[in-house]
């Protein structure tokens, strides 16, 4: 289209396009479907627009907790409340109080599926069009195209959100949103989205060292006046849309502490032990050798996991700080520090740390660290020349994600997409493994996961597991994707080593030399 001089029409062909494919994967089956009495993800949610359209919110986090109880951060009980007043004026059997559960009618399958899509298009899809559009605003138009069909394609997500059912994209579109503020210079505002981002769901919290590294780090950027200023700001921002969020929650609204105390406790679930499904992450890969829960006790399980999942996402966090602090240059509040080039490398640092350590994580918890690590997906071919291999880790990473979700996904009746979906993609940015030219550790570890996966789906298929061991096949899948996400966090921290020291050496340069690096990035961006 860019050669016929149809270059305009090309983000709303992809735009339209996306939305189609996230259709089609809404055709197939969802969390729970037909599976009484409790079904699944989606009766939770249609659940909770039920409960919020007739529920004072005082009740919301208390009411038949055995039942699919509210657990997710206001902000999404208020989507819910909306989504459900929407529903409630088309059909007001979709969501009768306590006489809609299990309610799977065709229409409402569709209403709920439209606002998983609406919502996409109303907040996701234009944070990450724009995203493409100003982090790559160097790059040529064919290339920010490109880079928006990838990560608008991205697999997982649409797979999880659209198939699954769930709303992790709003979440995630608000975390990108902060990062585009961030890059604007316009921290404050940044600061208040990415608290919304964690008030709709509390595993934005996989980013916030990252994110608290990069502001802090700003304000030690900018010097004691400027700095303090800032830190001030951020301060009071922070706060207020944090308590914004949560007015009905309050006195006068509500008793204090006790509601206050009982939303905390329903986000925050320690009570339902160190995990219940198996995940690709170190504690249930180790477990059927180590035996976590029968060593230890859940209190203690929860300090040792917290110990290590804190210490681990620390690393990105700390080094963020450490460039911000030995960075110099244009030291202004309304431009980005240097260390934002670091951002997306520490965000993807820290949310794979707390998906590998931390307490009470779920298959889904891998669309954190994919949303950072494919929008460095994005810049394909601008350090090609120089061997990088951001991009064949980040394509593996992703397939990978996909590749471990699949006992979760083959259950919700979305095993068509499961294939299809990732083999497009990969083709559509032109990936072969087998083509893989980087080094011959990531083509080595590409090759024998492919093949690996493959196994484990055709004795899977074709072997049932032996008596004594009826979870063989998937422990070995969630062994096979935790060595995977675990080789990729320690690939990411050299990473964000290396880019550091690009940053640091660029702005500790002497005046001549300075310029020298300048002018080398920009033929290279050209």
């Amino acid at each position: 289209m860019q050669r016929i001089g149809a270059g305009d029409r090309v983000l709303y062909v992809t735009v339209g396009s996306t939305a189609l494919v996230r259709w089609m994967v809404a055709l197939g089956g969802y969390s729970g479907e037909g599976n009484p009495p409790m079904h699944g993800d989606y009766e939770a949610q249609r659940h909770w627009m039920e409960l919020t359209l007739h529920l004072p919110p005082t009740k919301w986090y208390y009411y038949d907790l055995q039942y699919w109880g509210l657990d997710y951060p206001p902000i999404t009980a208020y989507v819910s409340w909306a989504c459900g007043w929407t529903g409630s004026q088309i059909n007001n059997d979709w969501f009768a109080m306590e006489k809609s559960r299990g309610y799977e009618s065709e229409s409402s399958r569709v209403f709920m599926r439209a606002t998983v899509l609406a919502l996409d298009l109303a907040i996701y899809i234009p944070c990450m069009v724009l995203f493409c559009k100003r982090w790559f605003a160097y790059r040529s138009r064919r290339t920010q195209d490109l880079a928006t069909l990838t990560l608008l394609l991205q697999p997982a997500l649409i797979l999880i959100d659209h198939g699954h059912f769930q709303y992790n994209s709003v979440m995630l579109g608000l975390s990108l949103y902060a990062i585009l503020c961030f890059r604007e210079g316009k921290d404050l505002l940044g600061a208040a989205a990415f608290v919304c981002s964690l008030a709709f769901k509390q595993m934005a919290l996989y980013y916030a060292p990252a994110v608290f590294g990069y502001l802090f780090g700003k304000c030690l950027w900018l010097g004691w006046r400027e700095g303090r200023t800032l830190f001030l700001g951020l301060a009071v921002v922070s706060t207020i849309t944090l308590l914004t969020t949560l007015v009905p929650f309050l006195p006068p609204f509500a008793p204090f502490p006790g509601t206050l105390l009982q939303v905390a406790h329903r986000i925050f679930p320690v009570a339902r032990g160190l995990f219940e499904d198996k995940v690709s992450n170190f504690w249930c890969a180790s477990d059927p050798v180590i035996h976590w829960r029968r060593r230890l006790s859940n209190e203690a399980l929860v300090r040792f996991s917290g110990i290590i999942t804190i210490g681990s996402a620390a690393l990105p966090m700390l080094h963020l700080l450490r460039v911000s602090w030995t960075a110099g240059g244009r030291q202004q509040r309304n431009v980005a520090s240097p260390a934002l080039r670091l951002l997306p490398w520490a965000m993807f640092n820290s949310a794979l740390a707390f998906f590998l350590f931390s307490f009470q994580v779920h298959e889904k918890s891998i669309l954190l660290p994919l949303m950072p690590l494919t929008l460095l997906l994005g810049d394909r071919g601008s350090e090609a020349d120089d061997g990088d291999d951001t991009w064949e880790w980040g394509v593996l990473v992703n397939n990978m994600g996909v590749l471990t979700m699949w006992p979760l996904l083959s259950k919700d009746g979305q095993a068509l997409n499961y294939v299809v979906l990732p083999l497009f993609w990969n083709y559509l940015i032109g990936y072969n493994p087998l083509r893989i030219s980087s080094g011959w550790f990531i083509r080595f570890l590409s090759l024998a996961s492919y093949t690996l996966i493959a196994l484990l789906h055709i004795i899977e298929a074709s072997l049932p597991p032996p008596e004594r061991y009826p979870d063989l096949w998937v422990v070995a899948r969630v062994a096979l994707g935790c060595a995977v996400f675990g080789l990729a966090w320690l690939w990411g921290l050299r990473k964000q080593l290396e880019v550091g020291w690009g940053i640091g050496a660029f702005h500790a340069a002497p005046p001549g030399k300075s310029q020298q690096l300048q002018s080398r990035l920009q033929t290279k961006a050209k």
